[in-house]
Formats: structure tokens, sequence, C-alpha cells
């Protein structure tokens, strides 16, 4: 079945379809991940979002049921140069097709993802629509056009949990899939659904936490009645000055109990002490992007997934800058100077991506100790 994805500058590609006979419209990203693409579907910071691989062979290695990162795949669309209709994996359960049929999410390939990368890092990121259904180009064009920016939209309430939860599991393991703790850890962290990933959840109880996920709209008072070694932030999707709500939680929570934010969670406690964040050109996505820690010297190759970033001039000296980004020197980690709270913007779980940085999960346990 053919496809057509069409970019609101005019840009058209043609390709054919393997996933759900749909339409979808978002903001096209790009993601340098070499492997991973069913961690990146299930990860609810690309809602609203077509995602394509700058990899060029995908679906190799179909889908399993243990490599998402929630409940579903959050994408609104899928772009990739070659698909593999055959995988060939011993824990595969389903081709990647089948899987994004089943969700409703569209894919396109066979189409020039050199070409469409290029033209996000000149223009940056720009919306589109991936159809199997209107295939008339000038029409697809001025509907791009009119689709909603990125920039004021409130993701978050899309992906956020409903009702809050309790998460005991743990890291994956060859001989016997995800662990659990034989007992319950003994540090309550609350964990602020933004669009949380399950490995940020996995990492938390590997490090001797218990886990307690709430609502991103969940009050700070509800969250200080619940007596809590910290609060943790989670990532998600859009644009973090659309969801004022959280930054006004977290503000309540600052000097009350310990804070570790990642990704959207670094951006709104950003705003919580007072800072701005702005829009990127085309964004961080993927699994190789280096940073250093300025504390350290250190530097880390990180795994990414972000299109909005803190401006560290805002924050006025409340917060002092840990770690920068190599590439384009923009933020990547801030600290309190004299209260226990600190944030990065990549992500430190990985999954997919690099381990470097699972040193910031103990320095989070680290700070609960010392400040009970």
């Amino acid at each position: 079945m053919k496809a057509v994805l069409a970019l609101a500058d005019g840009t058209v590609f043609e390709g054919t379809s393997f996933g759900a006979p749909v339409e979808a419209v978002g903001e096209v990203v790009f993601n340098t991940s070499m492997t991973g693409y069913q961690e990146i579907l299930t990860d609810p910071s690309y809602c609203g979002q077509l995602v394509v691989m700058t990899y060029p062979e995908i679906g190799n290695v179909g889908v399993n049921l243990e490599d998402v990162e929630s409940s579903r795949p959050f994408v609104e669309g899928f772009i990739v140069k070659e698909y593999w209709r055959a995988p060939s994996n011993w824990r595969a359960r389903q081709s990647l097709g089948d899987y994004l049929t089943a969700h409703g999410i569209p894919g396109i390939e066979g189409i020039d993802t050199r070409a469409l990368v290029r033209l996000l890092r000149e223009k940056g990121n720009l919306n589109a629509i991936l159809s199997t259904q209107d295939l008339d180009r000038d029409r697809l064009v001025r509907r791009a056009r009119a689709a909603p920016s990125m920039e004021g939209q409130d993701l978050v309430g899309r992906v956020t949990c409903a009702a809050p939860y309790d998460w005991n599991e743990g890291h994956w393991t060859l001989d016997g899939g995800y662990t659990r703790p034989a007992e319950p850890g003994r540090r309550l962290v609350v964990a602020y659904d933004y669009g949380i990933k399950r490995n940020i959840l996995r990492n938390l109880v590997t490090a001797g936490c218990r886990v307690r996920v709430v609502p991103a709209g969940t009050p700070a008072s509800a969250v200080l009645d619940m007596r809590p070694a910290g609060v943790f932030l989670s990532n998600g999707p859009g644009d973090p000055a659309a969801v004022p709500y959280a930054a006004e939680a977290v503000r309540e929570l600052i000097g009350k109990t310990p804070i570790f934010g990642i990704c959207l969670g670094h951006q709104i406690l950003g705003l919580a002490l007072g800072g701005t964040t702005y829009k990127l050109k085309f964004g961080h996505h993927g699994g190789n992007q280096p940073v250093m820690d300025l504390t350290t010297g250190k530097v880390e190759i990180t795994s990414q997934n972000h299109g909005f970033a803190v401006d560290v001039d805002s924050l006025g000296g409340r917060a002092e800058l840990t770690h920068v980004n190599l590439n384009d020197q923009t933020v990547e980690g801030l600290a309190h100077t004299q209260l226990p709270l600190f944030s990065v913007q990549y992500h430190p779980e990985s999954s997919p991506g690099p381990h470097d940085a699972n040193y910031l999960f103990r320095r989070f346990v680290e700070m609960m100790d010392a400040t009970r």
C-alpha cells in the first residue's frame, strides 16, 4: 500500500506502508540510535511526534514482550529507510509491522531518510502528516501547515497514569527476566508520572527504593502526606511551560524533600526554581550524545530524547550547572547550591543506550540517606 509523508515546508516523500492503514499528524524528529526501536516506540516522551530512524534497517529483531517502556507505543507514526518483514530473534513474538497495526500506528518505508534528516537539521523539526488514505500532496502539505505547534501543548495529560500505583520490578536478567526484590526497599520514593519510562522505575527499585507512582496533577500536599524519603520527577512529552501545574507542585516540594529529575522532570524543576525553557532547533534524540560532568570532568555517552532545554542564565544563580552537552553546549544537568535536589536532561536509565550514567540513581539514594 502506498504511503505519503508531507511536511509543512512543502517537502513530500512517497513510500510504502508497513503499519496501520491510517493517517497521523505530528512533529517529525529523528533518532540516531542503531538499536532499541521497541523502547523508542513505547517511550511516552514521543507522544505527538513522528519518529524517523537514521539507522537504515529496522524491524529485523521483531517485537518481544519485555523491551517496552510503557503499556503501549506512543509515537504518532514511524519512518524508516528499509523495513524487515521477517524478524529473526529468539525473543521475537511479533513483527514490527503487525505490532504497529495492532496499535493503530502508521509506518512508512522506502524513503530517503538521509535526505529527510538533513532537511530537519537545516530547517528544524517540522510538522507533517503521514497518510495512507489521502494521497493528495498539496492538500496534505496544507493540513500539515495547519497542525498545532509542539510549543504550548500539554501532552503530559495524554500519557500520565490515571491513579497512583506501586512499582516493585527491578532489572532484567538473561536467565530469569525481570527481577523482584526479596524485601521492599527502605526508602519510599514518590515518582511523578509525566510519561515515565519503566526502566527508570526498575533502576530506582534496584537501587533499594520502594516506589509509588502518582499522576502528574497530584498536589504537593498529597505527596508530603506520604512522608517520602525523596521525590522523583520523570521524563515526558511536549512543552514544559505548558504544564504549569507541575512546576507549581514541585515549587512547594523544594526544601521539604530530596528531589531528582530526568528530562522533562529536569525542565520542570528548572521552571520551579524560577528559570525558563526554550525549544531546540531539532532536539536531541538518540543513544550517542556526549555530556561532560563538570564536577568530575568525566565525559559520558548518553541516551537522550528531548526537544526543549533549560536556560541556565534564567536561574539567576539559584542552581549551578553540573552537566553540559559537548555537541551544542546546552544544559544537561543542574544542582541546587544548598538544598538536596539535582536533575539531568539526559536518560541515565538508558533503554536504549549506554549505561555510563547509572551512578545518578546511587547519588539520589545517597542524598536521601544523608537528609534522613
